[in-house]
Formats: C-alpha cells, structure tokens, sequence
C-alpha cells in the first residue's frame, strides 16, 4: 500500500526537484500539493509546482495557500531562485490549473482523510500554523511531519542566525513547532560543502539526457551562481530534495537527536533562529525555573545526512525520466 504524503511548499528550483523525487518514488502517493508564498508569491508558486508535477506526469491536486506571514510583510528570493523562482528559463504555463479550495482547508481535510501520514514543509510555515490553529487535532494524527528549515547550532542562509523559510514567518514556525506535531527539522546546513552537487555531478545528471534531468539542473542555474557567491560553497545546495529524501528513506539521516527547539520572532538580529537547547542547558539547576516545561523536546533534529546515499536517491529520481 503507498504512503500518503502531503507537501507544502513555496515552488522554486529546489522545491521543484524534491517534487519529482516525490512523484517519481514508487511507494508514495502525493494527496495533495499546497503552495504558500515564500521564494516567490503564491501564484508563481502554484504555477511552478503545477508545472513539474506535469514534467512528472503527476495529477497531485496543487492548492493556493497563504499569500502573506501571519503578521508581517512578504519578503521573497527570486535574487536567489530568478524572477519566475525557476531561473528564468522561459518554461510555458502550466496546462493545469489548481484545485478548488484554500491550502489550508486542504491540509486539513487531508490530514484527517489520512490519519499517519507524511507531511513534507518546504517553505514557510504559514498554511501549517493556520491549519494547526483551526484544527489542533492535526497535531496527533500527522505520522511524520519533515520540516526543511532552520539551521541547528550554526549560521543561516539569509541572516547570519537565521534560515529563510522560518525566517520568512517566524511566528508561523513557533506555532508549528509549539504544536505537538511530530516534527523532524532538516536543517540548511546539510545541503553545504561535500552535499552540493559539483560540476561533475551536475554533469552526470546532465548526461542522463531527459526532460527531468534537464530540467532539474537548468532550473537551479540561477540558484547554483547565487550559492556560490553567496555561501562560498563549490556547487549546487539543495537543501528541499535533501528534506525529501529523509521523508522518503528515514536512513538517509545518520545522526539525529530529540531537542527543545524555540522560535526566535522578536529580535530583529536574530529574526527567525532555531534556538535547540543540543546540551540539554536546561537541565541545569540555575535554568529549570527559567524552562519548566519548555525543556521537553519539541523535534528531532537531523545533524548529519549519508551523502552518498542521499545523491544515488537523488540520480535515481532523475535517470528515466
């Protein structure tokens, strides 16, 4: 029997390619597709995520999601992804259009449908919190909810302490995250160094010479020279099929923990931080007054990924298409 699967996502390059490795996995079925703005506004989200999903020859209904942060202004990363999130390649529109009804009614009414299944968030945390607050029953009956965001103990990708997606809506992520939902936080930083698909790489995949791997490297140019001169790393970061391939093989994930991890919303330094306490600080006498009941761990955070392993998930998702 497949598994069910929902993903919430802000459809640019790397969303894109965790999308094929979804659609393309043999025993996952996608219920439903919803988009929240993010990397680029909504509508560009949901036609970029309607348009793979047909490269993948997926009818995955695709729903329109949260336009804005639940209380503060939209800031995008088309200066990261292109002006359309998908590096400006020109890719006609979608012969699809999105499925009747709001993200979030969707994610609810799916989750519910669905008792146990995996829930993979590649953008900001909008459409999950609102859904959560209207229906904290969700909380237990999501299986696995796999959230690709946050930098655990290390810098981030858009501020020095802060990853985008929960910087974007910071206030979302602390409701998630408060939530009960059984969360496994995939951070930027597993995408980095030795993870980045190098010209080599990109070149193998290139070589496999079909509409998905093509698409899958020429949508991410823009996205490859922005890692470069932004982290300084040597290829192409993709930290959303990173996130995809631990839903989909657990293993890739070689060294996780169970930590308190808190939402910074406030401070404009440190806007959208994931605070895990990874030495369980509050244990300590001085700090158990200050904690109390925030000590108990609130996600599993993954710390080291099996790179190899995860590029063969990846090259396999890409080489018949």
């Amino acid at each position: 029997m497949p598994r069910a699967m929902l993903i919430d996502t802000d459809t640019a390059s790397d969303d894109a390619v965790a999308l094929i490795m979804a659609a393309r996995w043999p025993d996952v079925e996608i219920k439903a597709v919803t988009v929240v703005a993010g990397n680029v506004p909504v509508d560009q989200g949901v036609r970029n995520a309607l348009y793979t999903l047909e490269l993948c020859g997926s009818e995955a209904p695709v729903y329109r999601g949260s336009a804005e942060p639940l209380r503060r202004p939209l800031v995008t990363a088309e200066f990261f992804h292109g002006g359309d999130g998908l590096g400006d390649r020109g890719y006609p529109p979608p012969q699809r259009s999105p499925a009747e009804g709001d993200a979030v009614e969707a994610i609810v009414r799916t989750v519910r449908e669905n008792p146990g299944l995996v829930l993979v968030t590649l953008g900001p945390l909008t459409n999950l919190a609102r859904a959560l607050e209207i229906a904290p029953d969700l909380a237990s009956l999501v299986g696995r909810c796999i959230v690709m965001g946050g930098a655990a103990c290390t810098v981030g990708n858009v501020t020095p302490a802060a990853e985008f997606n929960l910087w974007v809506d910071p206030d979302a992520a602390r409701v998630v995250f408060e939530s009960g939902v059984s969360i496994e936080m995939v951070g930027w930083e597993l995408c980095r160094h030795e993870a980045n698909l190098d010209d080599a790489e990109m070149a193998y995949v290139r070589g496999f010479d079909n509409p998905l791997a093509r698409f899958a490297i020429d949508c991410n140019a823009t996205a490859l020279e922005a890692n470069r001169r932004q982290s300084g790393d040597p290829g192409l970061g993709l930290p959303d099929p990173i996130a995809m391939g631990i839903a989909l093989d657990p293993s890739i994930c070689k060294r996780r923990s169970a930590h308190r991890v808190q939402l910074e919303t406030e401070s404009d330094l440190t806007r959208g931080m994931t605070v895990v306490d990874a030495l369980e600080i509050h244990d300590y006498p001085h700090n158990k007054k200050v904690w109390g009941h925030l000590a108990r761990p609130n996600a599993v955070v993954c710390w080291e990924i099996d790179v190899p392993a995860w590029k063969a998930m990846l090259f396999r998702s890409l080489r018949d298409g």
